[in-house]
């Protein structure tokens, strides 16, 4: 299974075949500010004449503790305030926290820091109702000067990985980045921003045990070919290069929604 898209700061994606492709719908809409995490919406359901919105994560979901809460508007919202005040979340453990609008159909709140592990979360707005579950506290911390790649789970360090990031001139982002999905295998190509594969800066690549943790392209991901850069320099363009056991751990272990802080 393949799937093409790019590596770097700006680029942009198109599928020839997705394995294991989470949430895609809603999370297309998230792609600002520091947190651009998602899950699968709910479909709209419909309350009279009146159609209730998406509501994100989904009933029954299990997410990361960077995941916010998405309202997706049936029709643009020209009260915010009001529509803001329409929407109650209940946490089973008190969170504070922030609404952003993405855009005029898509209200987001999140939490000012994470959700305490093991919070369970009812959501209701307008008429649609959501109930989910925030599961471990996985966070993965990658520095770019140490060349590491840390998971942590409920506080205690479980793995340390060696890993190579972003080269000068494709510098891997500074900040906070919750999973947004997940692929089996895919194919990297550079020409999809704009960097014709046969040039200096060009690759069109395989690649195994992908996690995209920003919508302009910057994955977690197994590449064999940087093993030895790993722990040592950073040389990709812009990913989080992993040895491909160390990439498949992440991979089955990392959930929609737990945060990759990158720091250096």
């Amino acid at each position: 299974m393949t799937l093409t898209v790019s590596e770097g700061l700006d680029g942009m994606w198109k599928s020839q075949h997705v394995g294991r492709l989470f949430l895609v719908s809603v999370l297309a809409a998230l792609a600002v500010g520091a947190v651009s995490a998602t899950a699968s919406a709910q479909s709209p359901a419909v309350t009279g004449r009146v159609i209730a919105p998406a509501l994100s994560p989904a009933t029954g979901q299990v997410v990361g503790i960077a995941h916010p809460v998405v309202i997706r508007f049936a029709t643009p919202v020209s009260d915010r305030a009001s529509a803001e005040r329409g929407v109650q979340i209940t946490p089973s453990t008190p969170v504070t926290g922030q609404f952003s609008w993405i855009d005029d159909h898509s209200l987001q709140w999140t939490p000012d820091r994470f959700w305490p592990a093991h919070t369970a979360v009812t959501v209701q707005a307008a008429g649609a109702r959501s109930q989910f579950q925030v599961g471990d506290a996985l966070v993965a911390v990658a520095n770019t000067t140490t060349h590491q790649f840390t998971v942590s789970i409920n506080d205690q360090v479980v793995q340390t990985m060696p890993a190579s990031m972003g080269k000068p001139g494709y510098e891997t982002p500074l900040g906070t980045f919750p999973v947004i999905e997940q692929f089996r295998d895919m194919i990297m190509d550079s020409s999809t921003y704009g960097v014709p594969v046969d040039s200096e800066q060009g690759y069109r690549l395989y690649v195994e045990y992908a996690t995209r943790i920003t919508w302009g392209g910057i994955f977690v991901h197994a590449a064999p070919w940087s093993v030895n850069s790993q722990g040592f320099e950073n040389v990709s363009h812009g990913c989080i290069n992993l040895s491909t056991d160390n990439a498949r751990w992440f991979y089955d272990n990392a959930k929609i929604g737990d945060p990759v802080i990158v720091t250096d």
